[in-house]
């Protein structure tokens, strides 16, 4: 039980010193207009293939407050960020970290789940289900919490779009575009390359005593 509770404090402390290091440096995000592909969703697809739902929920936290930080210049500068600070601090704290916890804890149940059935390559699928749900979650409580604002509704109006259902989705899909692509295309094989090599090595799955 010892040397189980010390490869979870391991694989937490790496984690999370791996966004710290994406977070702080250029290293984890690619600016692209107004927004950036970022491999931030790595580390939380990785602990939550590592540990299930309850490490993709801290990894996916930790996450959550580095993107809060950054809207205030912390770390990589977040000009969206920074501009819903501006408009409501407190609605941009919700729309920057419940959607990153929630990724974690979504796909570490997805993982736990589908590991019992295909093992080491339900990584893949979790490593895409990160990037997926990050994107969805963020951009849906974006136009959830701040969607009837000038800011947001000015990024309608840029895409040519209306603040209706069918124009929430195009705009999204618009908005995000390759990004998107690139960060699912990343996250699942950086992921799934990173949890079948765990499995293979029989460091996972972690036993339970």
């Amino acid at each position: 039980m010892n040397k189980n509770k010390t490869k979870t404090i391991v694989i937490l402390g790496m984690m999370t010193a791996l966004l710290l290091l994406f977070s702080f440096t250029p290293i984890g995000t690619i600016p692209v207009g107004p927004l950036s592909i970022t491999l931030n969703i790595i580390p939380i697809a990785i602990a939550a293939i590592a540990l299930g739902p309850v490490g993709g929920l801290v990894i996916g936290s930790v996450f959550g407050i580095l993107s809060f930080l950054q809207c205030f210049g912390i770390g990589i500068p977040s000009g969206m960020g920074a501009t819903l600070v501006s408009i409501n601090p407190v609605l941009a704290f919700i729309q920057r970290f419940v959607p990153r916890a929630l990724d974690g804890l979504l796909i570490g149940l997805i993982h736990k789940e589908l590991s019992k059935k295909i093992g080491g390559k339900a990584s893949f699928i979790t490593g895409f289900c990160s990037a997926f749900f990050n994107t969805a979650f963020f951009m849906s409580t974006l136009v959830l919490l701040f969607g009837k604002t000038d800011y947001v509704q000015g990024l309608f109006e840029k895409f040519g779009q209306q603040y209706t259902f069918t124009g929430t989705i195009l705009f999204i899909c618009a908005f995000v575009g390759i990004n998107a692509v690139v960060e699912m295309v990343t996250s699942t094989i950086i992921s799934g390359g990173v949890g079948a090599a765990l499995y293979g090595a029989h460091i996972l799955p972690i036993e339970k005593d």
